[in-house]
């Protein structure tokens, strides 16, 4: 990545003399992914129309290549940069080829004649979104995930130093989520375009942004790296979430754990677990989880959803007084799932633990105060 396409010194963008957000510095370079995420109504939208220049610039400035956006006509500024937001396409009789077409108008001149080249252009955009097969199709009867793929293909036929998305994946499925979002990176590492976009996906901005812009009280809160951002209580605090827990190594978010005596008793570890503890927080049942080490990859949800859970130090054997630990919360609980098929080296005390509950079960006088799952 070399070279600065998009810059805001001293940014403030709002709605007439009502700013939304104050004091916004911001350089995106050529072939890079900037992602802004925040609470909803933080300004994360209206920073990109503001950027867009369909908003005007409370105070501040926004450069493209080194041009401030201000003193460029709407021609040149639709050649450097193009949108892709959420609003709803009105057109009539327009086929969606007919639509993409118009990302060529800032070439072609007042009367709008596409040139064989300006065709080709459009056909690749197409192609490379995959809505070919839309060319011929009104678009007011695809779907909204198909319009939306649409209107990207029409912000790609418009060959732009600099690509704005609002919300680009908000009512695509799982499968073309993941595909615009690569479809992007392809753009800006193939094409050394700049992309902005918002997401409220907090696990995609994780896995496909370069940089993460975090907008919250109206200002910049922290940029940086998804690694940077992603780390600790940070994403909790951005959100304020008090009901439930964000997990930053997964880039989701956990129920809040139900919360009493334990009645369930769960062995676990290596992400065999996982469903499980979800599925006794579906039904309302308070539940003990280890011996789990805190490298392991599913003790963060454990410590998100159960009521109690005994640990290991990380790359240590799980002690006698993990398993003690372990052996009196499982005394008190009315059953015990063990979610492993094998036990290595490392985790052969959650073997002696489950061997010791049977042990316990078998002399036991089958009042029903230890039930194996």
């Amino acid at each position: 990545m070399s070279g600065v396409l998009l810059k805001a010194d001293g940014l403030s963008v709002g709605y007439g003399k009502k700013v939304v957000v104050s004091g916004l510095e911001l350089e995106v370079t050529a072939g890079e992914i900037l992602t802004l995420i925040g609470p909803n109504g933080a300004g994360k939208s209206t920073v990109l129309r503001s950027i867009a220049a369909q908003l005007p610039l409370i105070s501040g400035t926004v450069s493209i290549s080194g041009n401030d956006i201000t003193a460029m006509d709407l021609g040149d500024i639709a050649k450097a940069l193009s949108i892709c937001f959420t609003d709803r396409v009105t057109a009539e009789k327009m086929t969606c080829e007919d639509v993409v077409s118009t990302g060529r108008y800032p070439y072609t001149g007042r009367l709008g004649i596409l040139s064989a080249e300006d065709r080709n252009i459009v056909r690749e955009a197409m192609e490379l979104t995959g809505i070919s097969h839309l060319a011929d199709t009104d678009i007011r009867y695809i779907s909204d995930g198909q319009r939306q793929t649409v209107m990207l293909a029409r912000a790609i036929a418009q060959q732009p130093q600099v690509l704005l998305l609002d919300e680009p994946t908000s009512f695509l499925d799982i499968n073309n989520k993941l595909r615009l979002l690569g479809i992007l990176r392809e753009l800006a590492r193939d094409r050394n375009i700049a992309v902005v976009q918002t997401l409220h996906e907090l696990d995609l901005a994780q896995r496909f942004s370069d940089r993460v812009l975090c907008i919250k009280d109206n200002r910049a809160d922290r940029l940086g790296t998804p690694e940077e951002i992603f780390s600790g209580r940070y994403i909790s605090e951005l959100y304020g979430i008090t009901s439930g827990t964000f997990e930053p190594m997964f880039g989701t978010a956990e129920a809040s754990p139900v919360l009493g005596e334990s009645k369930v008793f769960v062995i676990g570890g290596g992400g065999s677990g996982i469903g499980t503890y979800r599925r006794m927080q579906r039904q309302g049942i308070p539940f003990a989880a280890g011996v789990i080490h805190e490298n392991d990859i599913e003790y963060s949800v454990a410590r998100s959803l159960a009521a109690e859970v005994i640990s290991e130090r990380a790359y240590e054997p799980i002690s006698d007084e993990s398993v003690q630990r372990a052996l009196a919360i499982m005394k008190k609980c009315d059953n015990v799932i063990c979610c492993l098929d094998s036990f290595g080296t490392m985790n052969i005390g959650n073997k002696r633990l489950f061997e010791m509950y049977k042990s316990l079960k078998n002399r036991s006088d089958n009042s029903g105060q230890m039930k194996l799952d």
